[in-house]
């Protein structure tokens, strides 16, 4: 088969990277949730992305280095894999990496996560130079729709409602910012994910405090053409602002958010998290999720002007 790699050019690849996944949901991580991740400011450099097509131009897979993850994303056809695409993946994803080292896109180091029992995936990193880390590692949690959902409590004089479209993105990006402690959330990026086809308006929830301040957040997803027949709902992402935290807000919002996606006919609600944010892996098991695979994370670094 003739395979040939070409980068990104547009929106229209961006509809054909998540129509490729949905086609083919099996060992993917990443499908309910890539409206969210495919809105990333990652895509304002085109040489961030890679695709593979055939001669036809039918695409095969691609891939992402994303820059505010500090992760590489990647999506492949399942009979295309015996013949080489994944090393072909990675040895773009690590040729960009090193070619952006040193620069604003550029990391000391990258991560790519995959399932525990994707061991073809595994030996391919490790063999490209990735290692398997010992201290970090995922899950990725369901819960059925049917089970009842608890009501959401809220402190008196909160509130959850819908954000209020364009005009609250900016306040959603500091809040956003606020709740996990770091800079790469920005109002470009969640304007983006507003324009989304997938996006809901009503599962784009927020806490507004008594003083109108926003002190939460949780975004639902949902995927009408999930595996199985399945309809599917994800969380992606949840936080609560510092000085609002130990209010049970992070449960209320989830809960609503839970309630809603019910409403919209979702029949499984997942979400994934890392092992080590113990207060997030304790609020969705009491939300009824539980553990459906284990997700491991690799690591590789990189050093500027190296070659």
């Amino acid at each position: 088969m003739h395979i040939r790699m070409r980068p990104y050019a547009g929106q229209a690849d961006r509809r054909r990277m998540a129509d490729l996944v949905r086609a083919h949901p099996a060992g993917n991580i990443h499908i309910t949730d890539l409206p969210y991740r495919l809105s990333s400011w990652a895509f304002d450099d085109p040489g961030n992305i890679g695709l593979w097509e055939d001669g036809a131009g039918n695409l095969l897979a691609w891939a992402v280095l994303q820059t505010p993850f500090w992760s590489i994303d990647y999506a492949d056809r399942p009979d295309v894999r015996d013949f080489g695409i994944h090393p072909m993946i990675l040895t773009w994803a690590i040729a960009r990496a090193q070619a952006v080292a040193g620069t604003p896109d550029g990391h000391p180091a990258w991560f790519v996560s995959v399932r525990a029992d994707q061991t073809d995936r595994q030996g391919d990193l490790e063999r490209a130079g990735f290692v398997r880390q010992a201290d970090w590692s995922q899950v990725f949690m369901e819960r059925p729709a049917a089970e009842p959902v608890p009501p959401a409590v809220l402190p008196e004089g909160f509130t959850v409602r819908p954000l209020a479209g364009p005009s609250e993105v900016a306040a959603y990006a500091e809040l956003h910012r606020a709740a996990f402690g770091s800079a790469n959330m920005t109002a470009a990026w969640r304007a983006r994910t507003l324009v989304q086809p997938e996006y809901l308006p009503d599962l784009d929830l927020v806490v507004a405090a008594p003083d109108g301040r926003l002190a939460a957040f949780c975004v639902g997803w949902l995927d009408r053409q999930g595996p199985d027949g399945t309809v599917l709902g994800q969380v992606e992402p949840l936080g609560v602002h510092p000085d609002f935290q130990g209010q049970g807000l992070g449960r209320a919002v989830l809960l609503e958010s839970l309630r809603r996606m019910q409403e919209h006919g979702a029949t499984l609600l997942t979400v994934e998290t890392d092992t080590y944010r113990d207060a997030a892996f304790a609020l969705y098991q009491s939300a009824g999720f539980r553990v459906a695979h284990d997700i491991w994370v690799y690591r590789r670094d990189f050093t500027a002007g190296a070659g």
